[in-house]
């Protein structure tokens, strides 16, 4: 390595080196960073506490399709076995995944612990048909 060593007047040393080597450090650390991130990321999905979403439920997903019938159909589940895991009427899960109605916050957390995604999966932000508020707005959608 290319360093130089300088020692200030109050004692402090200070390294100089090229910039390339500097860069080179730079993405090492970064490099690093990654393989930690990565190596959380597969401790969480060993445990069960991250997933694997495919990308055709991703895409469905930010295409504004209404994300509970979404992960629904993604955890393979009838309306009917949804609505009796949640304890609602199955015609109020229909209303909700159309549109024609909005689920209550106690309605939507059934949703999401029935569904085993959290309630930010469910109503999120943006256009995303169960009531959400914009980012930028505040104003509500439904």
């Amino acid at each position: 390595m290319g360093a130089q060593t300088i020692v200030t007047a109050g004692g402090e040393r200070l390294i100089v080196l090229p910039e390339a080597e500097y860069e080179a450090l730079l993405e090492a650390a970064e490099n690093a960073e990654d393989r930690l991130a990565v190596t959380e990321f597969q401790r969480k999905l060993a445990l069960g506490e991250e997933e694997l979403v495919p990308s055709a439920i991703v895409e469905r997903l930010l295409s504004g399709e209404n994300r509970i019938r979404v992960w629904r159909d993604h955890r393979g589940m009838t309306a009917a076995t949804l609505a009796d895991k949640a304890g609602i009427a199955q015609a109020y899960l229909s209303q909700i995944e159309t549109g024609k109605r909005e689920g209550t916050i106690e309605t939507l957390r059934r949703l999401a612990s029935a569904l085993a995604v959290s309630l930010d999966d469910l109503v999120g932000f943006g256009p995303q048909g169960t009531g959400t508020e914009d980012r930028d707005t505040g104003k509500t959608s439904a």
